[in-house]
């Protein structure tokens, strides 16, 4: 995972304003639910928690034995308890948490969090070979048209993939994959930068900005965006089953 203690620290930061500000994750999250084939899994694992929009769409959707949801922020505990404290709050790097079990699932679910790992295609790969017989692995991530204004403004970027790629890599796993493009549109560049920082998801690089730096940034915003400030979203869903 990219700078996990930047993650977790950013997240962690911002997680009050998160519910208020992450408009398109909790959409993300209801569009997700919409991909579960059945409503019985006894064994679920959900990644990445966060404050629970998943979490509280899933609970009331499945029938379940067992519902874990891991999160790498431990302050996300108190938003899960109270949504159903009958769930397994585990506060872990889900990378380490996984090396470290044994346990099988038949349902592991995860919304806007994949972005984040390095080796996509092999943690991918990972959480499949932990599906019992017809399990399934539903996730949301991000495809290659995500913040594209940023990317043209600073050349700065996570990896990103399309649907086809995703299909691609994991063919043998009967894989759905499709995507949405979401533009937001802002007052001017500092509304961006400060919806970027109240839902944590600029924890790309840590540096401070210079006063130039960010005139630099808000004029070249600007004039990509003809004085009218957007950023895009491309919301990939992913379903994929061990048959």
């Amino acid at each position: 995972m990219k700078d996990k203690e930047l993650i977790q620290k950013r997240f962690t930061k911002n997680l009050l304003s998160y519910n208020d500000h992450a408009r398109i994750q909790k959409r993300m999250a209801e569009r997700l639910v919409s991909f579960l084939p059945r409503d019985r899994f006894d064994n679920v694992l959900e990644i990445g928690c966060g404050t629970g929009f998943l979490t509280e769409l899933a609970v009331k959707k499945l029938n379940y034995k067992t519902y874990a949801a891991l999160d790498i922020v431990k302050d996300c505990e108190s938003f899960i308890n109270e949504i159903a404290p009958e769930i397994e709050f585990v506060h872990a790097d889900v990378e380490e948490y996984l090396d470290t079990r044994e346990e099988k699932y038949d349902l592991i679910l995860s919304n806007a969090v994949f972005q984040w790992i390095e080796d996509f295609e092999g943690f991918v790969k990972k959480l499949l070979a932990r599906l019992n017989p017809g399990g399934v692995l539903l996730f949301s991530t991000f495809g290659k048209e995500n913040f594209r204004e940023i990317y043209h403004i600073s050349q700065n970027t996570l990896k990103y993939y399309s649907p086809l790629e995703i299909k691609e890599m994991f063919e043998e796993f009967a894989p759905i994959a499709e995507e949405e493009i979401h533009i937001m549109a802002f007052q001017n560049p500092k509304e961006v930068l400060k919806h970027l920082h109240l839902t944590g998801v600029n924890a790309i690089e840590s540096k401070q900005w210079t006063k130039g730096e960010f005139i630099k940034f808000e004029n070249n915003y600007l004039n990509l965006c003809n004085s009218r400030p957007t950023l895009t979203y491309n919301p990939i869903y992913v379903k994929l089953q061990n048959e």
